[in-house]
C-alpha cells in the first residue's frame, strides 16, 4: 500500500518541480536586465509636407488639327523638330476643295465683267444706276464666296500657329484623319512645369507660393525645386483630387533635359517648417509610443504626440525630452517596469542613421 502511494506521488512531484522551475525562470527573466539598443532624440528641422504625384509638361501645349476631315498626303515635320510660326507641317487631300475654289473664281470673274459693263453703259445712259448697284452686289457676293472657298481649301494645310517644338506626331501619309483630330502637338512660348494631383483631404493646406521639392525614379540623383503657381478651383469628382501647377526653379528648355515632358515626379509641398524640433528615428517608434530606459534601469513606455513625419525621422511634440534614452527597434516582449541595460555602455547615438 505505501508503495502504490509513492508511485502516485511521483507525477505530482514532477509537475510541482516543473512549475517551480518555470516560476524561477520567469522571475530570473523578469529581474535579469535585458540588453537593448539605445538612441537619443536630436534637434533639427522638421518639415511638414503634402505628398502628390506630378507630371512634367510644357506650360503651353498647342494641338494642331484639321478643320475638315481628309487623307494625309504628306507630313513635313518630325518629332523633336523646331518649327517657326506659319511653317507648313502637313498637307491633306483636298481635290474637291480646289475645284470649288476654281469654280468660285470663275464666278467672280463673270461678276466682275458684268459690273464693269454695266458701269460703262450707265455712263452712256443706256442702263440705270439700279443695274450698276445690282451688278456690284453680285460681284461682292462672288468675291466673298471665292474667299470662303480658298479658306476652306487652306484648312487642308496644317501650319504652325507659333514658334515651338514638335512634341508628338500622330499620323502617317495615307491615313485618314477626321476634323479636330490632332496630328501634331507643339510646345511653345513658356518653360516646363509640373502638374500634380493633390488629394482633397490635403488641398486645404496648400497655398500659392509654397515651396515644393521634387524627385523622380528616372533621375534619382536630381532634386528639383519649385513653388506652387496655381490651384484649380474645381476638383475631380472621380479621383477626389485637385490639380496643382508647380513652377520649376531654373526650368530647363524643353529639349535640353534632363527633365523631359511626360516624366513623373514625386512632389512634396512644404506646408510648415519648424527649426530646432525634437526628432526621433522612426525605428524607435511603435505606433504612438516609444520605450525609454530610465536612470534606475527600468523600461517605461511613453505615449508620444507626433508632428511631421519623414522617411527617417519623426518630429516629437510631446512625450520625450532631449536626454531620454530611447530603445531602438523595441521588441514585442518588453514589459512595463522590466529591468534593462544599454547593449552599448556608451548609449550609442543613431544620429548617423
Amino acid at each position: 500500500m505505501p508503495e502504490k502511494r509513492s508511485r502516485a506521488m511521483r507525477p505530482l512531484a514532477a509537475i510541482g518541480f516543473a512549475l517551480l522551475m518555470t516560476t524561477a525562470i520567469g522571475l530570473a527573466w523578469w529581474h535579469w536586465p535585458v540588453p537593448v539598443d539605445i538612441t537619443r532624440p536630436t534637434r533639427g528641422t522638421a518639415v511638414e509636407a503634402v505628398y502628390a504625384t506630378g507630371t512634367v509638361e510644357p506650360t503651353v501645349m498647342v494641338p494642331v488639327a484639321p478643320r475638315t476631315g481628309g487623307r494625309l498626303l504628306s507630313l513635313l515635320a518630325t518629332e523633336g523638330q523646331a518649327v517657326r510660326r506659319g511653317q507648313l507641317l502637313a498637307r491633306i487631300e483636298a481635290a474637291d476643295l480646289e475645284q470649288t475654289v476654281q469654280e468660285m473664281r470663275a464666278r467672280e470673274q463673270l461678276a466682275q465683267g458684268q459690273h464693269d459693263r454695266s458701269r460703262r453703259l450707265a455712263a452712256q445712259n443706256f442702263v440705270s444706276q439700279a443695274d450698276v448697284d445690282r451688278t456690284r452686289s453680285e460681284l461682292q457676293a462672288a468675291q466673298a464666296a471665292a474667299r470662303r472657298a480658298e479658306a476652306q481649301r487652306d484648312y487642308s494645310q496644317l501650319v504652325a500657329p507659333a514658334d515651338g517644338l514638335v512634341l508628338r506626331r500622330d499620323g502617317e501619309a495615307g491615313q485618314f484623319v477626321s476634323a479636330g483630330q490632332a496630328v501634331y502637338i507643339l510646345a511653345c512660348c513658356a518653360p516646363l512645369r509640373v502638374t500634380a494631383e493633390v488629394d482633397e483631404e490635403d488641398i486645404a493646406r496648400v497655398r500659392v507660393g509654397q515651396e515644393v521639392s521634387m524627385h523622380g525614379d528616372a533621375l534619382p540623383a536630381h532634386l528639383f525645386q519649385g513653388d506652387v503657381a496655381e490651384i484649380t478651383p474645381l476638383g475631380d469628382r472621380v479621383q477626389r483630387s485637385y490639380r496643382v501647377r508647380i513652377r520649376l526653379a531654373d526650368a530647363p528648355a524643353i529639349d535640353q533635359g534632363p527633365l523631359r515632358s511626360g516624366m513623373t515626379l514625386d512632389a512634396n509641398i512644404v506646408v510648415a517648417r519648424r527649426e530646432n524640433a525634437l526628432l526621433l528615428p522612426n525605428r524607435a517608434i511603435l505606433g504612438n509610443a516609444a520605450w525609454v530606459l530610465t536612470s534606475d534601469g527600468r523600461l517605461r513606455k511613453r505615449a508620444l504626440q507626433k508632428g511631421a513625419s519623414g522617411a527617417e525621422r519623426t518630429e516629437i511634440l510631446s512625450g520625450l525630452v532631449d536626454d531620454d534614452a530611447v530603445v531602438l527597434a523595441p521588441a514585442g516582449l518588453l514589459r512595463e517596469g522590466q529591468r534593462g541595460h544599454a547593449a552599448d555602455a556608451r548609449l550609442t547615438d543613431d544620429r548617423a542613421d
